[in-house]
């Protein structure tokens, strides 16, 4: 008896579940690939806050019941905190409030503790303990907390949105919470999951057939419209595998031929989402495994800049090759990440100066997650590639604004760095990032010496004798 029902459930599944699974997947795709949408993620999304809200005046609750803090139930028997004087922890994992803290103090805040003008003798006599206060209280800071160690690790978010990606175990507060935890787990790991890795394989192969074609035509006019279009099309079917869904901000902006788009750099989905509204000629180190197979496929259809790994530390190579691109009109514009590796979104560090050598115009873009819909920070230094792919597919959604921001040029008396720290500047300003002068490499190598003697010159100007 139980087998026959078994095999009764397994037949009803494969006739009508799974027929019904692929139609609504493949109508998906074809809204995708034509850059159009039912509005279901954006309803999806907000249903996502409402949920998030519910979840989050739960948690205030049980962390008011854990202060002591009476919570009165009103007529409709919903409980009825009195939060006047209560403020809930945001779950930030910042240790160190530093408003206002600099590691080498302003000459203002100076004032009054290291006389500008003194002799040797009154040097012997008047200096005190507290004239290095200011560099011991910041060194102190650094060993406990840097502001560069924490653009390496996930940010932690001020509502938690029933993701287990945080410091705490929100979901044992409260068994309403822990059974909407349970619900969004099954919804993201059996429904959203198989969905999104069926996209994602459908894309990819979608990407390599086209592309394959796209290489047998002699190049011209046509290869380049066939290529502006197929790239549109596969970058959207592939953002539908993290429910992507980005507001894109003063559009006339966009980079156009002959000219190189910069931008901050979060994760490898920075990509999809910029090659989902323009078309770009990619640059990087060559990669085996899966992002070899797009690589490759990408090569076919036209001029991309893959550098072998001991090429990129050849500075004049790159230099060349991005010249010679740059000053072709009819190839496609160059888009490139300047900080050489992905930070969390909460700021920008480094640009390098390479890409701001080369000339031609700069068109920048500043790309910015909310995280309460799920991390697009990858970690490279402590998850792989397809276990961070993992991440984002059992996510909630991908959700973010990109802002084009008006094409610069370098003035005649500026130099590559000065430029590149110009645009920098423009990039976090318009996505709300801290703009930081450290080199993003920081994640993987030791401090340079030269920054270690900046700061010893700085401090020695404070205690300069006369």
């Amino acid at each position: 008896m139980e087998e026959s029902l078994a095999c009764l459930l397994f037949v009803l599944w494969l006739r009508f579940v799974v027929p019904t699974f692929l139609i609504l997947i493949i109508i998906l795709l074809a809204l995708a690939a034509m850059g159009a949408s039912l509005g279901l993620r954006e309803r999806y999304v907000k249903l996502l806050l409402k949920v998030f809200e519910y979840g989050q005046r739960k948690i205030k609750k049980a962390e008011m019941r854990n202060h002591g803090i009476k919570i009165e139930t009103d007529y409709d028997g919903e409980d009825k905190p009195d939060s006047s004087n209560f403020q809930m922890s945001n779950g930030s994992n910042t240790v160190i409030s530093r408003e206002g803290v600099q590691l080498v103090p302003n000459p203002e805040q100076m004032k009054g503790s290291i006389p500008r003008n003194r002799s040797f003798n009154t040097f012997q006599t008047e200096f005190k303990l507290d004239d290095a206060m200011h560099f011991i209280k910041a060194g102190v800071e650094a060993i406990i907390e840097d502001e560069v160690t924490k653009r390496f690790t996930a940010e932690e978010i001020r509502s938690w949105n029933l993701l287990t990606r945080t410091n705490k175990n929100y979901h044992y507060i409260s068994l309403r919470l822990t059974i909407l935890w349970g619900l969004g787990f099954l919804l993201r790991y059996f429904l959203l999951l198989p969905s999104r890795i069926l996209i994602t394989f459908i894309g990819v192969g979608w990407l390599v057939m086209c592309t394959a074609l796209i290489g047998c035509i002699p190049e011209g006019r046509v290869k380049r419209f066939l290529y502006w279009h197929v790239s549109l099309m596969c970058f959207r079917v592939l953002g539908r595998a993290f429910s992507a869904i980005v507001t894109y901000h003063n559009r006339e902006n966009r980079a156009k031929g002959g000219g190189i788009c910069v931008a901050n750099h979060t994760s490898p989905i920075d990509v999809v989402i910029l090659a989902s509204d323009n078309c770009y000629a990619l640059v990087g180190q060559r990669q085996g495994g899966f992002l070899g197979v797009l690589q490759r496929a990408l090569a076919r259809a036209t001029s991309h800049i893959w550098f072998e790994r001991f090429e990129m530390k050849d500075r004049a190579v790159v230099t060349k090759r991005l010249s010679e691109h740059v000053e072709d009109p009819e190839k496609l514009p160059i888009l490139i990440f300047p900080e050489g590796t992905c930070i969390n979104n909460t700021s920008v560090m480094m640009f390098k100066k390479g890409s701001f050598e080369v000339g031609g115009t700069i068109y920048p873009a500043a790309i910015k997650y909310d995280s309460k819909f799920g991390d697009a920070f990858w970690n490279s230094s402590q998850q792989g590639y397809v276990h961070y792919l993992l991440m984002m597919m059992t996510s909630w959604a991908i959700v973010c604004d990109v802002w084009y921001l008006p094409p610069m040029t370098r003035q005649p008396e500026e130099s590559a760095i000065d430029f590149a720290n110009r645009v920098k500047a423009e990039i976090s300003r318009q996505g709300g990032l801290v703009d930081l002068m450290w080199d993003g490499q920081l994640k993987r190598m030791k401090v340079k010496t030269e920054w270690k003697e900046q700061q010893q010159v700085e401090y020695s100007k404070r205690l300069k004798i006369q």
